[in-house]
C-alpha cells in the first residue's frame, strides 16, 4: 500500500454502539480503514464481529457512534445538529460502495451463473446487458469460474457458489468488499479456493474488512488484525504485533486456544 494510498480514510468508525434489546453487542468500537488496507477481525462466536460488518453496510442501525463511508454517513445526512434519516434509494446509493459478502452464497436459484452476476449492474446502475455481461465473464475469469457461466447454483459446488458472490459483488464495482465468514459454510477442502481468489483481490490492492476465523490467511494477508470479544476491540496491531505479541489476557488465551486447534493456522503457507 502507498503511502498517499495510506492517508486516505474510506472507513471511518467513531464510538458506536449497538444493542439487542438488553444485549449489547457493540461497545463503544472505533476503527478505520485506509485505501487498499486489508483488515482482519477475529474472535470467539458471539463478541460482535459480523454485527460490526452489517453496521458498516447499514444492514443494521447503531444506536450512538458515527459511521463515514468515503465521507458520507450510509443511512443518514446531517442537518445542523441532527441526523436525518435518508430514503431507502439514497441508503441504496451510498451502499453501492460496499460490497458484501455473506457467510451463506445467496445466489438466485433460478438463474445461472452469468445471469446471477449481471442482475444488479443491470437493474440497480442501468448497465447495459452487453456491458454488463463483457465485464461479468472478466470477473467469472478472475474467481476462475468463466467456464460455469451457464451453470445453475445447485450444479455448483460450495466453494464455487462463494466464488459467483464474490464476482457478483465485485460486479457492482465497490470501493471496499466487506466479508462476513466467508469461508464458515463450507467445507474444508473447500476453502482454499475462496482464500486464494480473497488474496488475489488484496494482492490487487482491493480495500476489504474481513470477518474470519480463518488465522493463516489473517497472518499472511492482512495489514491490520483485530480481535473482538464481549462487544469491545481487545487487541489491534499488524500480524505479527496480534499474533506474536498479543498484549491483552484474553487475547493471548483466545489466540492459544485456536491456534493450538488448528496447527496449520500457526504457520504460514510454503
Amino acid at each position: 500500500m502507498s503511502d498517499s494510498a495510506a492517508s486516505e480514510v474510506v472507513i471511518d468508525i467513531r464510538r458506536i454502539t449497538k444493542s439487542f434489546g438488553d444485549v449489547v453487542v457493540l461497545s463503544d468500537i472505533s476503527l478505520h480503514v485506509n485505501r487498499g488496507e486489508v483488515v482482519c477481525i477475529v474472535g470467539p462466536s458471539g463478541s460482535g464481529k459480523s454485527t460490526l460488518l452489517r453496521c458498516v453496510n447499514h444492514l443494521e442501525t447503531i444506536d450512538s457512534g458515527e459511521i463515514f463511508v468515503m465521507g458520507d454517513y450510509v443511512g443518514y445526512e446531517r442537518k445542523g445538529d441532527t441526523l436525518i434519516k435518508l430514503s431507502e434509494a439514497a441508503t441504496s446509493g451510498r451502499r453501492r460502495r460496499l460490497g458484501m459478502v455473506f457467510q451463506q452464497f445467496n445466489l438466485f436459484p433460478h438463474k445461472t451463473v452469468l445471469e446471477n452476476v449481471i442482475e444488479a449492474p443491470m437493474i440497480v446502475n442501468g448497465v447495459s446487458r452487453t456491458a454488463a455481461t463483457k465485464h461479468a465473464l472478466e470477473l467469472l475469469n478472475k474467481v476462475g469460474l468463466a467456464f460455469k457461466q451457464d451453470a445453475y447454483p445447485s450444479e455448483l459446488s460450495g466453494g464455487q457458489q462463494q466464488r459467483v458472490a464474490i464476482a457478483r459483488a465485485l460486479a457492482m464495482e465497490p470501493d471496499v468488499m466487506l466479508f462476513d465468514e466467508p469461508t464458515s459454510a463450507l467445507d474444508p477442502e473447500l476453502v482454499g479456493e475462496v482464500l486464494s481468489v480473497m488474496t488475489d483481490l488484496a494482492r490487487g490492492g482491493m480495500t476489504m474488512i474481513v470477518v474470519t476465523h480463518e488465522m493463516q490467511f489473517a497472518r499472511e494477508v492482512a495489514d491490520r488484525v483485530m480481535i473482538m470479544d464481549k462487544s469491545k476491540i481487545i487487541e489491534e496491531g499488524t500480524p505479527e504485533e496480534v499474533f506474536e505479541h498479543p498484549k491483552n489476557a484474553r487475547a493471548r488465551e483466545f489466540l492459544a486456544r485456536v491456534l493450538d486447534s488448528s496447527p496449520a493456522a500457526a504457520q504460514p503457507a510454503r
